[in-house]
């Protein structure tokens, strides 16, 4: 299947099968970009809207595969899934996000240093500096609780310092983005660290420039959010299955 035959799907709903393969794609491209890592998870929303795909809590990131992915419920109950193994500990800042955000079908949560040092310092936030980072032109807030959100408490504070934003960071810890699509999940995810670091470098040789309202607009203007997400997304993907990180297969599943 084509990438614009994939977006045909996800418009319709994308199957629980392709579903499974896109975030054993994401996890796996993270991970090769150094963002996820050893530790991490990315999740999918199911069709019928109450139940969500996630990979298990100690699975490595390089290896996952669909087949591995468990299903669970918006409490946090395992539906199916390898028989013993248990979901990330922090399993409830999926819940209670897909709880509170309809529009929200998939999540990222990682632990990106440089992204994170903009929770450690006064008076810098981590604001748009890159035109790609306009996703985020209403703000990306900072969670107080540099703790695990492994309970439900925790995991609805997570949700309401969302709020409507499509991305946030957790004070001394990671982060976490949301998207409509597990791929766009993941362009969202590189575009957020791309921002990052560039602020930091820039920062190391003067005052910072966030993007102007002016500016954002402008680049918005011009922006098709869909074909940006189908042009990176074969790029990407197409590199690292000529690198045998996962075969082609996987990105023309239905």
């Amino acid at each position: 299947m084509s990438s614009a035959q994939h977006s045909v799907s996800h418009a319709e709903g994308p199957s629980e099968n392709a579903l499974r393969h896109d975030v054993a794609m994401v996890t796996r491209l993270l991970n090769s970009q150094k963002i996820l890592e050893y530790s991490g998870h990315v999740s999918a929303r199911l069709p019928g809207g109450t139940t969500f795909l996630v990979q298990p809590q100690d699975k490595s990131r390089a290896d996952v595969a669909p087949d591995d992915l468990m299903v669970l419920d918006l409490d946090g109950k395992i539906l199916s899934g390898i028989p013993g193994v248990k979901p990330p500990s922090e399993i409830f800042l999926h819940c209670e996000i897909y709880r509170a955000r309809q529009d929200v079908h998939s999540v990222a949560h990682f632990h990106h240093d440089a992204t994170n040092v903009f929770t450690l310092v006064e008076d810098v936030p981590l604001l748009p500096f890159k035109n790609h980072a306009i996703r985020w032109k209403s703000g990306i807030p900072v969670h107080p609780d540099p703790a695990h959100v492994d309970t439900p408490e925790r995991g609805r504070g997570i949700a309401a310092t969302l709020g409507a934003h499509h991305a946030l960071q957790i004070r001394a810890h990671g982060q976490i983005v949301t998207a409509e699509t597990v791929r766009g999940v993941f362009i969202d995810a590189v575009h957020l660290v791309e921002n990052a670091e560039a602020a930091y470098r820039a920062a190391a040789i003067g005052k910072v420039k966030p993007l102007t309202e002016e500016e954002i607009a402008s680049f918005a203007h011009s922006f098709r959010r869909e074909h940006h997400i189908r042009k990176l997304w074969k790029y990407y993907a197409g590199g690292v299955i000529r690198d045998g990180l996962f075969p082609e297969s996987w990105n023309a599943a239905v």
